[in-house]
């Protein structure tokens, strides 16, 4: 079955480059990689809590620059980091929201968004919007699409192309936001509990076949014009909030080297997502963008970073001048630049390979 396999995705590849003259639906692939699966919170949302019971629902005007009678299920005005590394690596098609009534088994076969805005590492955080799917319930959830795949083509097959996938992973930064009342206390122990259980979650990917494996670190959460809104008359606790991002981040790449040298055949890459919205937000103006940290979705707050982006908000005319969309959330045109920096950038973004090269290899 392994030659066959192999023999296979030649056939594909070839196809794909004399054109797609023929129609291979279910298993041709971009680069090396078969399928790409997405697990994270609402910065690579989907949709799936349009089918849940919560508070945190993509409605419009989030989508409002996406291809035209689509529904996003994104919370930005277009495409998501994720939906643009998708594209760069040669799928012509997002991957779907896990929790879609409409998914057939051809769909699954090129990968599955799991992603839950509000969710967390920690089955806590977020607790405030209700319903929202925890990184626990995310691998599951993938567990179950893995059986599915088996039951399709075979358990050889299914491990083929599930060892030639790739993983995104972009969740944490709602662990940092919601671990705000975790500041009066030790930031190390706050940190490495959240860290132990990532560990525990991405081992179990790596014993349900996933072996290529994108992890970004937690953005630089006091740049969020929600969080300079909220702490106006404190600006020590978005210091606070900042140190907790960076401590995460460091102890995630620790996370990260410890589990490929030590899980035979994988590559945890690290993304170092807080660096380069960091770099992004220091220096807007040479990126082009006019507004560094003001919501272009907008209601009330200085920055617009007290009400979410609901139909009664004002919209900005020009979305490419502004790194935020809404209080949490970035502009496409934000997520162009870092997604070109996770995709092609050197050591210091990503490491020990950019995605590229991981998607190469």
């Amino acid at each position: 079955m392994g030659t066959i396999w192999n023999k296979l995705m030649t056939i594909c590849l070839v196809i794909e480059i004399i054109g797609n003259h023929l129609r291979v639906p279910t298993i041709c692939f971009a680069h090396n990689i078969t399928a790409f699966f997405v697990f994270g919170d609402s910065l690579v949302e989907v949709g799936n809590n349009n089918y849940i019971n919560t508070l945190a629902k993509p409605v419009f005007p989030n989508g409002i620059d996406f291809p035209k009678g689509t529904p996003s299920g994104r919370f930005t005005n277009s495409r998501t980091i994720a939906d643009i590394i998708e594209e760069e690596l040669g799928f012509k098609d997002y991957a779907p929201p896990f929790l879609a009534p409409n998914i057939n088994g051809d769909m699954i076969l090129k990968g599955v968004n799991y992603a839950s805005s509000g969710s967390g590492i920690l089955q806590s955080s977020g607790l405030i919007f209700g319903g929202r799917i925890c990184m626990d319930k995310q691998v599951d959830y993938f567990a179950k699409t893995r059986q599915d795949i088996i039951s399709r083509i075979g358990a050889p097959a299914a491990q083929a192309l599930l060892r030639n996938s790739l993983y995104f992973v972009m969740i944490g930064s709602n662990d940092i936001i919601f671990g705000e009342c975790s500041l009066a206390l030790d930031f190390n122990h706050y940190v490495d509990g959240v860290v132990s259980k990532f560990k525990s979650q991405l081992t179990t990917l790596y014993n349900l076949d996933a072996r290529k494996i994108v992890v970004l670190s937690s953005l630089k959460v006091g740049f969020m014009p929600f969080e300079i809104d909220i702490h106006f008359c404190a600006q020590d606790c978005v210091s606070s909030l900042n140190k907790l991002a960076k401590l995460y981040s460091s102890k995630l790449k620790s996370l990260l080297e410890d589990l490929t040298k030590n899980l035979s055949g994988s590559t945890f890459v690290y993304a170092d997502y807080y660096a380069v919205t960091e770099d992004l937000i220091n220096n807007y103006r040479s990126y082009g963008f006019e507004k560094a940290n003001h919501a272009c979705c907008e209601l009330i707050g200085r920055h617009g970073g007290l009400f979410p982006c609901l139909p009664v908000c004002r919209i900005c005319p020009d979305r490419t001048k502004y790194v935020f969309w809404d209080p949490f959330h970035l502009t496409e045109s934000a997520n162009l630049i870092l997604a070109k920096q996770l995709l092609d950038g050197g050591l210091e973004y990503v490491s020990p390979v950019n995605i590229r090269q991981l998607a190469n290899s």
